[in-house]
């Protein structure tokens, strides 16, 4: 399946927390040593309007079904001229939960739909998805002694 080339009116959790583990070293009595921990990532939740494409809810169906794929993705921030001013990449991507809309003749109201991904890390990157390709592509030609 390809991946879905869309846009969303929503993406929240875009966020990593470290924890901080702290050792109270003996004869210290003035405070404890504080050390980085494991880093943890909420799940990213997309929302967008209901079009005709079944995409996100097929990935789901596919976990469902017992042969799902994990998926890295990228999420990009453009601005109204369609430039891209930041982008986020997650790592092996599991659609954990979809969300149809309510379905009610009475309202007026647009339909939404929303994906929820578990995922293992961000990479935050300025430059959108092509300046990271390219950066990406550089480092390897540099890592091979290439210039």
């Amino acid at each position: 399946m390809p991946a879905p080339d869309t846009g969303f009116a929503e993406c929240t959790g875009l966020e990593a927390t470290m924890n901080v583990d702290e050792y109270a070293e003996g004869g210290r009595n003035t405070g404890v040593l504080k050390f980085p921990g494991r880093v943890r990532h909420p799940s990213i939740k997309l929302r967008r309007g209901v079009t005709s494409s079944t995409d996100l809810w097929q990935w789901h169906e596919d976990f469902l079904r017992g042969h799902g794929r994990r998926r890295d993705g990228i999420i990009q921030l453009v601005n109204d001229t369609g430039d891209v001013v930041r982008s986020w990449r997650f790592q092996r991507g599991i659609p954990s939960r979809w969300v149809g809309p309510p379905v009610t003749a009475l309202g007026s109201q647009i339909a939404i739909e929303e994906l929820e991904i578990a995922h293992e890390g961000l990479i935050v990157r300025s430059l959108g998805a092509a300046g990271e390709i390219a950066g990406t592509i550089a480092s390897v030609t540099q890592s091979l002694g290439r210039s």
